[in-house]
């Protein structure tokens, strides 16, 4: 006999993946918590779903954040703005290394503990470091793994971190030709979006609270 009315199979487990990103996304918010595999294992355990039962995906919970920090967070779109704005003034600064916007204050779903994150292009990350030195800007080494591409295991790329008024820039370097190929984002494994300085003024144009993206690369 046929099914009868009732919830289509799989809907019960659709409305259990929303319910673990939306608690990810305030475990994020709420912690300061950067890391969406860590957020959803602990979003799951409060849930009291056992590991690995239908796990929402890491761009399910970035699009939950982004909407829990416009309804939840008043300083949120004004505080974006303050990122942007500083973004692009790092990426003035910057420009004879082809900076890109990358991650949370691009994607907008930049929080209180977010630091603005670009990618620089450099014969060598040396001349970064150099550039920033005869400036008289204070600055931490470390360093950032990413995937390259695709099938190819996360390696190191030089950093490079400084605070500028309220907010920290981290820069990564990358050679020359890595404009040609953006490394795989940690959110859903497709390259990373890049905003270009051109790109960055078009976004603070933009109306208070528009969050619209650049098409991806």
């Amino acid at each position: 006999m046929g099914r009868r009315g009732g919830a289509r199979p799989g809907r019960g487990a659709d409305r259990l993946r929303e319910r673990i990103a939306h608690e990810a996304a305030r475990i994020m918010h709420e912690q300061g918590i950067r890391d969406y595999g860590l957020a959803k294992r602990k979003a799951a355990e409060r849930l009291g779903v056992p590991d690995g039962c239908g796990l929402p995906r890491n761009a399910e919970i970035e699009a939950a954040l982004a909407a829990y920090r416009r309804l939840f967070d008043g300083e949120h779109a004004a505080r974006l703005r303050r990122l942007r704005r500083t973004a692009l003034e790092a990426m003035r600064l910057l420009s004879a290394f082809e900076p890109r916007l990358v991650g949370s204050v691009l994607s907008g779903t930049a929080g209180a503990h977010s630091d603005i994150n670009l990618h620089l292009f450099a014969d060598t990350p040396e001349a970064v470091a150099l550039f920033l030195a005869a400036r008289h800007i204070p600055y931490e080494e470390c360093e950032r793994r990413l995937r390259p591409s695709a099938g190819h295991d996360p390696r190191g790329y030089p950093a490079f971190r400084f605070v500028t008024g309220e907010f920290t820039v981290e820069l990564t370097v990358f050679p020359v030709d890595g404009l040609r190929q953006a490394p795989c984002s940690p959110v859903d494994g497709r390259p990373m979006r890049r905003a270009a300085l051109a790109a960055v003024e078009a976004l603070l144009a933009q109306p208070d609270g528009a969050e619209g993206l650049p098409p991806r690369a």
